[in-house]
């Protein structure tokens, strides 16, 4: 997902702070709906990479954790929009050393 979110223009919400949570809403159903999606066969997780600014030169790169807390940042500092690109790719975990026990 790479889109420009508008904080003036509230469309259908003609409140602020609903069409706010109408944002946050999407972020978060994004998140979910990328994590449902089924993993390559060697792979173990859906990890995020998310970046977010005012636009897109703009965007820094922030973890999945802050996506939601972005975009109340964006309202404090007033703007009338921001970028956010979040991501997916699959993970694999690293594999754990085998420990050698020695058996005297």
């Amino acid at each position: 997902m790479k889109k420009n979110f508008s904080l003036t223009e509230s469309g259908k919400h003609k409140n602020i702070d609903r069409h706010l949570d109408a944002v946050k809403n999407e972020l978060r159903k994004y998140l979910r709906r990328e994590n449902r999606r089924k993993l390559p066969e060697d792979m173990d997780y859906w990890d995020f990479d998310c970046r977010f600014g005012q636009t897109d030169a703009d965007a820094e790169k922030i973890v999945p954790g802050d996506v939601v807390k972005c975009v109340d940042k964006a309202k404090a500092a007033g703007w009338d929009g921001f970028y956010m690109e979040i991501l997916s790719r699959p993970v694999a975990r690293p594999k754990k050393p085998e420990i050698e026990t020695e058996e005297s």
